[in-house]
């Protein structure tokens, strides 16, 4: 372990992007220093560990969906690749489907985007109401769902296994790991200069990730760095129904935003933005209220076994939401030399933490982009070109 407080390459953060981006530089320069600080080993606020673990090829814009295909080969061979001398990852990946509900106000972009994806290779299809009340039994479509879109191999798994996957392997790989609280990033002039720690010590690298999620604004603004984000307060609710169902089924988002996991038998995971959704960096609560008053009617209007229900648990994690246009903010931010960004992703970030984790070790070292996601480089933000999904800003 490297004993000096110099280093090539310093992750201010310790999450599922920090960690994926040390072990996609590492496996190609086994010589860097690379130092990753996190604040919390145990990430027991983490917003990957926290999230629901899915992962989708169903998006509009090319690299997205690229992103999303090259992240389900990693995920193919994780247990191999990600074994370490005292450990194999288990993620438990399980593609039960994702099934997106479309009403006529949706029904061209969900085309256009599947017209997409298809080109791409992806086993996404079209279904009719007919197909869809099959495929979920428990539906009860309203008139204006005139089909939906359904992914096959879309699924879910435990965020925090790929996250240690990540993390043991790049320790394996070399990276020194440390957990501890970081006070401010640091630079002289236009050119970053390392971090320091709440305790005072300075650790010194010339190159600066900023991988820390929700918490990013906080770091950048004394650089000068406006990144355009806000934290907001997310709720997920565990539910029981009356139904017991022998079969995983898809998970399903509906016309509403509302979303459901089911988790096996009758229990099910739920959740979806809510006006309630208020922006914090600490504050971790949840309502079992807010379900009741703003969820469980919009679920019964599809879903008419959902009338008798219980909430079992649920909980809270921070949302980072792009506020530019919802996707990644990646690369050098214009102006301050070292400064790199992994932010924005909108909850997108687990799913897109394998491309993104070797296009900036790529750009690191200078190397040839096996999948070019430039388009979402930080100087789009000076330059006022958001880029988005669709028309409609989301998908």
């Amino acid at each position: 372990m490297t004993t000096s407080n110099n280093f090539d390459i310093i992750l201010a953060g310790g999450g599922i992007m920090g960690c994926a981006i040390a072990y996609n530089l590492l496996k190609r320069d086994a010589t860097l220093r690379v130092l990753i600080v996190e604040r919390d080993s145990s990430y027991d606020r983490s917003s990957t560990v926290l999230s629901d673990g899915n992962t989708r090829v169903q998006f509009n814009l090319k690299p997205n969906i690229e992103m999303s295909l090259y992240g389900l080969e990693v995920l193919a061979t994780f247990s191999e690749e990600f074994a370490t001398a005292d450990h194999t990852p288990h993620i438990d990946f399980r593609q039960q489907g994702n099934l997106y509900l479309v009403n006529a106000a949706g029904e061209d972009f969900a085309k256009q985007g599947i017209a997409t994806q298809q080109s791409l290779g992806c086993a996404v299809e079209w279904l009719e109401r007919a197909a869809i009340e099959q495929l979920y039994p428990l539906l009860s479509l309203p008139d204006d769902v005139v089909g939906g879109s359904f992914g096959r191999k879309d699924g879910s798994m435990s965020p925090l296994a790929v996250l240690q996957g990540y993390r043991r392997k790049s320790m394996e790989l070399g990276a020194t790991f440390l957990e501890a609280n970081i006070a401010a990033l640091l630079k002289e002039g236009d050119q970053m200069t390392g971090l320091r720690l709440a305790n005072g010590d300075v650790y010194h690298a010339p190159i600066v990730f900023n991988v820390t999620g929700a918490w990013a604004p906080i770091l950048a603004e004394p650089l000068g760095v406006n990144l355009p984000l806000i934290s907001l307060n997310r709720q997920v609710f565990t539910v029981e129904i009356d139904a017991h169902l022998d079969e995983i089924l898809p998970m399903l988002l509906l016309p509403n935003g509302i979303y459901l996991f089911h988790e096996g038998g009758s229990s099910f995971i739920v959740g979806g933005a809510s006006p309630d959704d208020f922006v914090t960096y600490d504050d971790f609560s949840w309502s079992r209220t807010r379900f009741e008053e703003q969820m469980w009617e919009k679920l019964v209007d599809y879903l008419p076994s959902f009338d008798r229900l219980k909430v079992t648990n649920g909980w809270s994690g921070l949302y980072a939401i792009n506020t530019f246009d919802h996707n990644a903010i990646l690369g050098e931010w214009p102006g301050l030399r070292g400064y790199y960004c992994a932010n924005g992703f909108s909850g997108h970030g687990f799913q897109q933490c394998h491309a993104v984790g070797r296009f900036s070790a790529e750009l690191i070292l200078g190397l040839p982009h096996e999948l070019d996601l430039s388009m979402f480089l930080a100087k789009r933000i000076a330059e006022n070109r958001p880029i988005y999904e669709n028309p409609a800003r989301l998908i």
